[in-house]
């Protein structure tokens, strides 16, 4: 599951997530309006369940290459992985302490609504890698 904040306003952005979303069955991506920093930790918050292995995306988060992301998806199982991806501020202070995991999709600086896309091709290429399929080339 991903929640992040902010909508998904270009076009071109939201056919690619329907393409991905297509892909991962069972996927499921939540949308929480951008606000102040307390609030939208009360809005994660309440989607969140107790079980939930959150994974907070974050620029300082730990960099892994797709190979390596794929062994780590791998390796928690069948964890009820969350995943939030900030909007245009970021994610609040109080979200990354809570997670488990802060990961970081590359050193660049991307708008929030390419990283969420980036996030759905990375979890696509990660299952395509865990699976053997030719999607990933090395």
């Amino acid at each position: 599951r991903i929640i992040t904040i902010g909508k998904v306003k270009k076009s071109w952005i939201k056919e690619g997530i329907k393409s991905y979303l297509k892909r991962l069955p069972g996927l499921s991506i939540t949308c929480i309006k951008d606000s102040d920093s307390s609030k939208e930790y009360k809005q994660i918050i309440s989607l969140v369940q107790k079980d939930d292995y959150l994974i907070s995306l974050t620029e300082e988060g730990a960099k892994m290459d797709s190979i390596k992301f794929s062994h780590y998806l791998k390796s928690l199982g069948s964890k009820k992985i969350v995943f939030i991806l900030g909007g245009p501020n970021g994610l609040p202070e109080s979200i990354k302490n809570h997670s488990f995991e802060c990961l970081s999709l590359s050193s660049m600086t991307f708008p929030h609504e390419v990283a969420q896309l980036l996030l759905l091709e990375q979890i696509y290429r990660s299952l395509t890698i865990s699976q053997g399929f030719s999607y990933h080339r090395e």
